[in-house]
């Protein structure tokens, strides 16, 4: 958020503040009390109450500032400080710096202020050492100092706060564990690539890598490193293929300095964090925006209209992609139980369009609300989860025993005359549980537009999440709509009976697939509740086909099967109770990805890095792997160019997942990144891969 306020005494009302907070600590060395009414409410937490000896675990500081006040980030700007805390820690523990979410910018009385107007929290390591005994208290207490602001007076403020913690089994309640990725998706991850800056007279250039495809939103540079540029001039933005260059005034150190420290604002609240050096940073690229926020709110609709076309496009590409072969059959048998009625195939081609485009805008709406409560998600969450898993196999498992013959859906009691009326019902259902599938997997032209919901408005994203589930549905309503096509479909007959039995090959083949994922996900237990959850299936079913036969309604068999799924689901471990598995390298010798992996696979330049990030539920990923990635050519070539792999394993959910995604415009899998060896920009492979393109890589690499 950016402000013009006119208050000509602030420099003068900082300066005293900062005079009344700093004379104390000189004057005496007694510990810090609580201010008696703080204007910025400051507590200590941490994210377990038994720290494990031997490992590292999350503390946060909360600040909450009243209402018309202000906090300040490391690095106040022009005007302004952040908070220091002198620790008071039992041996054996040690806290390491804190960290800032990305903070607002504030212009008061022409001074460029860094700031949260809101409430916030400021994160950090605490590492408890292996030669704690486990029961051992551990009394942690922060001795800490920070500003508050309005836009007419400052007033600088203290507290002591403490922690009691015990030294345990490190166990995280999942209420603390959400509310601390909560604090954690704020904090700007790492770039995970070099910058370099170059002083040029009077002005200063910086080069960030960043991959042309990634919109940028009222970008700002907030340099945590003091007197390295100056905070009030106008910061001027330009394009260079995958480099982004920052211009603005050098402040009055930067030639004492060997790097600097800064975050890059990309949206609202979102950035990167960097580190720049010293190098050469080539003139010229094209200028995109300066730090000025578009006053009015402007819509970018070129980015908009872009993004919808791209949605569209690719949802009708994935028509065609492994991840909706499973839900092909219930097209296919739907196309033929319309036949030649001109009337049935349009009621159900709309029907089948309403479902999927239905199901994609409520995704996407939840996806945009667990954002903005400051879940740290992408597209496809909702395969993350074990409960919707859970939910597609007793789905899955009751769509195969209907196509085997077990029951007749049509003969269930509620909804009769619906399904009397042509059947519109079931091909809603149809093309509602196909987005449900299909979805979670990306394709080209959809990954960058699902990328463009990451910095357009919430109702300017919800369109290309419609516009997705129409051009999944659009060949279905293209049969219905248009009667040259409509007219080549088969007439119904007893040839449907076959095809239904053959259709149930497929459907079981998913179900199978359903298991496998809640067994990764849960481990053990997934395999015994997939199980379970299938055979209870087909008792049930086939004691509502017995009912059906006999002239009764299958209705309580129905209820009973979908009041499974609480008892079920209520089985499932909690989330981050169970172990990961562990990390198959492959012929690759894949290492799990982290930022700082990438980093220090960088650094050392041996040659190029390749990461990519998949799913155990994205089959175009699975299919990626099997065709290219995991083959012998494509090892030999990588070793023979000394190609280092990482592997980023989406399947459960990870915040720093999420986030790295985000950065390369994504938020969804697969994304391929290759990282040449000369410390360039990554380039963001397509996601439909080849054996030839990373095999030509690699030798390119082993030929320089």
């Amino acid at each position: 958020m950016t402000g013009q306020r006119s208050y000509g005494r602030s420099a003068w009302l900082i300066l005293i503040a900062w005079i009344t907070l700093v004379l104390p600590t000189i004057a005496t060395a007694q510990p810090a009390q609580p201010t008696a009414a703080a204007n910025i409410a400051a507590a200590l937490t941490a994210e377990t109450g038994t720290p494990a000896p031997g490992r590292s675990t999350m503390i946060a500081i909360t600040m909450r500032p009243a209402s018309t006040w202000h906090g300040y980030w490391v690095n106040g700007g022009d005007a302004g400080f952040g908070m220091t805390v002198n620790w008071e820690l039992p041996r054996g523990v040690t806290i390491g710096d804190l960290r800032y979410p990305v903070p607002q910018t504030l212009i008061i009385g022409g001074l460029m202020n860094h700031v949260y107007e809101r409430p916030y929290a400021l994160l950090a390591p605490l590492t408890v050492d292996a030669s704690i005994a486990p029961g051992t208290r551990l009394s942690i207490i922060g001795n800490a100092r920070w500003l508050a602001c309005t836009d007419q007076v400052c007033v600088p403020e203290s507290g002591r706060l403490t922690l009691n913690l015990v030294a345990g089994d490190g166990a995280i309640d999942g209420a603390e564990q959400a509310q601390f990725d909560s604090w954690r998706a704020a904090l700007p991850p790492p770039l995970g690539s070099a910058a370099t800056y170059q002083v040029m007279g009077e002005r200063i250039r910086i080069a960030v890598p960043l991959p042309a495809t990634l919109t940028l939103d009222a970008p700002h540079l907030f340099v945590a490193t003091g007197r390295a540029i100056r905070p009030a001039t106008l910061q001027r933005f330009f394009r260079d293929g995958d480099r982004l260059i920052i211009e603005s005034d050098a402040g009055d150190a930067i030639n004492e300095l060997t790097q600097i420290d800064a975050v890059l604002r990309i949206g609202t609240d979102r950035g990167l964090s960097l580190v720049a050096t010293p190098g050469i940073v080539p003139p010229g690229g094209t200028p995109i925006a300066d730090n000025a926020p578009n006053p009015d709110g402007a819509l970018d609709t070129g980015l908009l209209v872009t993004a919808i076309l791209g949605a569209l496009i690719g949802g009708l590409i994935l028509n065609i992609m492994p991840c909706v072969f499973p839900i092909l059959s219930l097209k296919a048998l739907a196309l033929a139980r319309g036949g030649g009625d001109a009337a049935a195939v349009r009621a159900e081609g709309l029907a089948y369009t309403a479902g999927a485009v239905l199901v994609c805008l409520a995704l996407g709406t939840i996806l945009l609300l667990l954002r903005a409560g400051g879940e740290s998600v992408g597209w496809a969450f909702q395969l993350q989860r074990p409960e919707s898993v859970l939910l597609l196999i007793l789905l899955m498992a009751t769509i195969t025993a209907n196509l085997i013959g077990l029951f007749d859906f049509g003969q269930v009691g509620i909804g009769q005359k619906l399904a009397d009326a042509g059947g519109t019902r079931g091909a809603l259902a149809t093309g509602a549980l196909a987005a449900f599938i299909a979805t979670p997997c990306s394709g080209p032209f959809l990954g960058a537009a699902l990328g463009a919901t990451l910095v357009l408005p919430g109702w300017a994203a919800l369109p290309i999440f419609g516009a997705l589930g129409l051009g999944l549905a659009l060949p279905f309503l293209a049969i219905a709509l248009i009667p040259a096509l409509r007219n080549r479909l088969p007439r119904p007959g007893p040839w449907m009976v076959t095809l239904r039995r053959w259709l149930a090959i497929p459907m079981a083949l998913t179900v199978a697939a359903l298991i496998w994922l809640l067994a990764q996900q849960v481990g053990v237990t997934g395999w015994l509740i997939g199980s379970i959850a299938v055979v209870a299936t087909a008792i049930l079913t086939w004691f509502a086909g017995r009912q059906q036969r006999s002239g009764e309604s299958g209705s309580p068999a129905f209820f009973m099967l979908a009041a499974m799924l609480v008892p079920l689901a209520l089985l499932l471990p909690a989330p981050g109770t169970v172990p990961a598995p562990a990390v198959e390298r492959g012929l690759l010798d894949a290492a799990p990805w982290s930022a700082a992996r990438v980093d220090a696979l960088r650094a050392d330049n041996r040659g190029p890095v390749f990461v990519y990030f998949t799913a155990d539920w994205c089959i175009s990923c699975k299919v990626n792997e099997a065709s290219s990635i995991e083959r012998d050519d494509t090892a030999a070539a990588f070793r023979a160019a000394g190609v280092r792999t990482l592997v980023g394993d989406w399947t459960n959910g990870d915040a720093a997942i999420t986030r790295a995604l985000a950065a390369h415009g994504r938020n969804s899998v697969p994304l391929y990144l290759w990282y040449p060896a000369d410390g360039g920009a990554p380039e963001i492979l397509p996601q439909l891969l080849t054996p030839a393109m990373l095999i030509e890589r690699a030798n390119n690499a082993a030929a320089d």
